[in-house]
């Protein structure tokens, strides 16, 4: 009965997430059309960013709909003509790790790299060399004629130079300079926005303040007078064009780097660009009239990286481990201010080359916590990074592991500490908190985990009472709470028992992957070999050797704890969660986050942080919300249940 109602419950979860996705899917294809509307008719509503996260969404969720194949369209205000060229739109990448991964099914042997400029799309038809028509991109087929307009901008050539028998088009970008926009159109949200509304007024009024750059061009009747991609600009630039400039990079892992180099010089650019376009050196006619080139990837620049410059390195003191960070002046990234992130460890920091004054490549793609991605080099002045050699609490000298710098003195005050107050936060003892820890700590009473448990309540009453309340023999229910607290966290699972020893990189996840890979003892964890546990998923050879060492450092206090009966290993039985895994965000009305992690695990079942692929459920009270998990549930296709539903589960 109960494998029955599980089953049913999953399948009408199932259904009320495709639900859920159809809606969405439908609530992005008229956002799209909007902004796609508005953009060409020159009033465009929301940034590049923001519309690109609106396709991306859609692009996942139904990467066949038909909306992708499209572009949008002009407006009805002039004569509509066909293009010469096809003026399709490109595919894109945001990041390094997306383009990496279209370069390794895309491998040309070297990559021609472009400017992306962020203006507005322009067909210039030639007949004999002789400009004839100025054509916007329109739906990618039939544009509007803006001739008149056309001729008033600079960089537009009434005949070519050179090139009097050349008849096709000519493709470019028109933009506004930034000393155009700040002395005439401050009323204008950017430059782009300005550009596309000017170009399109039917008195052509505002014109002559554009210019036009140009990357492309299209021979209609006799043979082109260019070979390839490279001889393309050359023969743009020798007709008179303004052209966007061309590097030739040997590598994908070059082009990631010109990139990076290019992030850092936009900020001096006279006009804007949003990315870079990616492209082989052969000229491929067919692939250029498809709606969406497949041989050329436009690879974008994203509000959540920028470049900025290392000013120093603090070393951030975490128990017994010291992590590098990198102090950088101050840049935008996702609608936040940063000036810092984590190098994670010495050998990540080795890694990138980071010095003092090096320029680099911030990120935070999607997460909370930003990080460096690269190194852009650069003529900067640059001073290697100073480590410390020393524990600033017991002056043991510390060890470089590269991995890891840390203090590997076990009676160091300050990992003696972490490691209690981490043993209070996995095993949950509420009414312990983290100051009256401290103060135990600094007043001897508490060394060891195994101290916690011989606390009572007379030991406790002077961090509760006064000198005056004790004396006149008051109780204290402060202290009574606390020995209460900690004497119901005495039995738990083996793999949170494994976590509150603080062994670096061992939390409770990780612990749990160890159990459910055989090592379901204490003893088993104990007599493994770094071999062993190198085998286990997740794990690698440097996390195991740690792994390994911790579990020897600490044994003697695990088996004390456990073969005196201080602490109850409870055995981990197959439940009715086995091989499922939930994620709760948002408030329970029922009970306490932990409790009802807690409910998962002892039925055999997985707490995740995060949403994933894998993931089995997603527990919230608000199935409505906008948040960002939800969205991911969506997304992937997770079901989402309520807290009564999950109650139900539990009780099934």
């Amino acid at each position: 009965m109960n494998e029955l109602f599980a089953s049913d419950t999953a399948e009408a979860q199932k259904r009320s997430a495709e639900t859920e996705q159809k809606k969405r899917i439908e609530e992005l294809r008229k956002s799209i059309r909007r902004y796609q509307k508005s953009y060409y008719n020159g009033e465009g509503e929301i940034s590049d960013e923001a519309f690109d996260a609106l396709w991306d969404e859609l692009k996942s969720l139904n990467p066949s709909d038909p909306l992708l194949k499209k572009i949008g369209q002009d407006s009805g205000n002039f004569e509509k003509v066909r293009h010469i060229m096809p003026m399709g739109s490109q595919e894109k990448v945001a990041n390094p790790e997306q383009f990496l991964g279209w370069a390794q099914k895309h491998d040309y042997g070297e990559y021609l790299v472009e400017y992306k400029l962020d203006g507005a799309s322009l067909e210039l038809q030639y007949e004999k060399g002789n400009l004839v028509r100025a054509v916007t991109r329109g739906d990618g087929t039939i544009g509007d004629d803006i001739t008149a307009n056309a001729k008033k901008m600079k960089g537009i050539l009434p005949k070519l130079c050179g090139a009097e028998n050349f008849t096709g088009a000519v493709r470019g970008e028109v933009i506004m300079t930034h000393g155009v926009h700040r002395a005439k159109y401050g009323d204008k949200a950017n430059c782009r926005n300005a550009a596309n509304g000017i170009m399109k007024r039917k008195d052509g009024t505002g014109s002559e303040d554009l210019e036009m750059i140009a990357y492309d061009a299209w021979a209609a009747e006799s043979e082109a007078p260019f070979r390839d991609e490279e001889e393309k600009i050359e023969w743009l630039s020798s007709c008179g064009f303004a052209v966007v400039p061309l590097a030739i990079c040997k590598t994908a892992d070059e082009v990631v780097a010109y990139r990076a180099g290019v992030m850092e010089k936009r900020k001096s650019l006279d006009y804007d660009i949003d990315g870079l376009v990616v492209k082989e050196r052969t000229i491929r006619r067919d692939d250029a009239a498809r709606a969406r080139p497949e041989r050329q990837i436009a690879f974008k620049f994203s509000l959540e990286e920028a470049v900025s410059v290392v000013r120093s390195i603090e070393w951030s003191k975490n128990g017994g481990t010291y992590t590098p960070v990198a102090i950088f002046d101050p840049v935008e990234l996702a609608g936040t201010t940063v000036q810092r992130a984590s190098l994670a460890n010495p050998d990540t920091m080795r890694a990138l080359g980071v010095a003092v004054g090096s320029s680099v490549v911030v990120v935070k793609r999607g997460e909370i916590i930003p990080k460096i991605e690269s190194v852009v080099p650069n003529e900067n002045a640059t001073f290697p990074v100073v480590f410390p050699k020393t524990c600033e609490t017991c002056g043991t000298s510390l060890v470089d592991e590269g991995s890891r710098l840390f203090c590997p003195n076990k009676s160091c005050p300050k990992r003696v500490l972490h490691q209690l107050l981490k043993w209070v936060q996995i095993v949950d003892i509420r009414d312990l908190g983290e100051t009256l820890v401290t103060s135990l700590f600094n007043a001897g009473k508490l060394s060891s985990i195994s101290d916690i448990y011989s606390l009572t309540v007379d030991a406790l009453t002077p961090f509760f009472l006064n000198e005056e309340s004790i004396a006149a023999e008051k109780e204290s229910l402060g202290a009574a709470k606390v020995v209460a607290s900690i004497q119901n966290r005495r039995r738990m699972s083996l793999s949170a028992f494994v976590a509150g020893f603080d062994i670096e990189g061992i939390g409770e996840t990780m612990a749990e992957k160890l159990v459910a890979s055989g090592f379901d003892t204490l003893e088993k964890l104990l007599q493994a070999s770094e071999a062993n546990i190198a085998g286990v998923y997740g794990f690698a050879e440097k996390t195991a050797k740690i792994a390994v060492e911790g579990l020897s450092e600490n044994a003697l206090e695990m088996r004390s704890l456990v073969s005196s009966g201080t602490i109850a290993i409870i055995e981990q039985k197959a439940g009715v969660f086995a091989g499922k895994s939930f994620c709760f965000t948002g408030e329970l009305s029922t009970m306490k986050r932990a409790d009802a992690e807690s409910l998962v695990k002892e039925r055999g079942g997985i707490c995740k942080s995060s949403v994933t692929k894998d993931l089995s459920y997603l527990v919230t009270n608000d199935k409505e919300s906008g948040s960002s998990k939800n969205a991911k549930a969506a997304k992937f296709g997770i079901p989402v249940i309520d807290e009564s539903e999950f109650i139900k589960m539990v009780n099934g």
